[in-house]
């Protein structure tokens, strides 16, 4: 079973004082837009938020393609490491892909390769950077700049729960401190590029990415 974690806890300060997990993209909350791509992939959608969040998203998402259950933050405002440990708590899959709610245009058809990347299903590059053997507990892409988008990726939520709470009981809230416990697949650009756009890994931080967001959509 493939489960889908939405990461919508944090504070996003940069955006304004309205919560970015439920503003209008188009006339869409962002959130329903992740929601809605990644139904295709996924057989479950659980959502991490801040319990103060969870009425709100509760209605942008009623009546959305696939139940959803919430995965509330244990401790608020401790950082996407948290949120992706708190998301996965919630999962029922042997396999979850976790997405940021502010990465509306999220690819399905990348995080099905993902997945397929997770459970060593293809055959990976010949020159890829994994680490370890398939199949591996993460699939992370990782962009031209050497950033690696775990807010875009699959993981198998036991050992990842794991390695993030160990990560976070002493004190290092590295988002990539958790992968350093794990076996996973790296997702190079030049991967990626055979398969998608980059821009689908943008995310939008400010109401300035937010129309430019909107100005895409619009040309499409």
């Amino acid at each position: 079973m493939r489960s889908g974690i939405i990461i919508a806890g944090g504070r996003s300060t940069r955006f304004g004082d309205a919560d970015k997990a439920v503003a209008a993209l188009a006339g869409v909350a962002m959130i329903r837009r992740v929601a809605d791509r990644l139904a295709p992939v996924v057989e479950e959608l659980v959502v991490n938020c801040r319990p103060d969040q969870q009425a709100a998203i509760e209605d942008v998402l009623e009546s959305g393609p696939l139940p959803v259950t919430f995965a509330l933050d244990s401790e608020p405002d401790q950082g996407p490491m948290a949120g992706i440990r708190d998301g996965l708590c919630g999962a029922s899959g042997d396999h979850a892909a976790v997405v940021a709610c502010d990465m509306p245009f999220v690819d399905p058809a990348t995080m099905d390769y993902l997945f397929d990347r997770c459970r060593g299903t293809v055959t990976p590059p010949p020159d890829a950077d994994d680490v370890g053997e398939p199949p591996y507990d993460a699939a992370v892409p990782r962009l031209g700049d050497g950033w690696f988008q775990t807010t875009q990726a699959v993981y198998r939520p036991e050992p990842m729960v794991d390695a993030c709470t160990a990560a976070l009981g002493r004190g290092d809230r590295k988002i990539l401190a958790p992968l350093e416990e794990l076996s996973y697949a790296v997702v190079s650009e030049d991967e990626l590029t055979d398969r998608t756009e980059l821009w689908t890994f943008d995310n939008i931080n400010t109401q300035e990415e937010l129309k430019a967001a909107e100005e895409r959509l619009a040309a499409e």
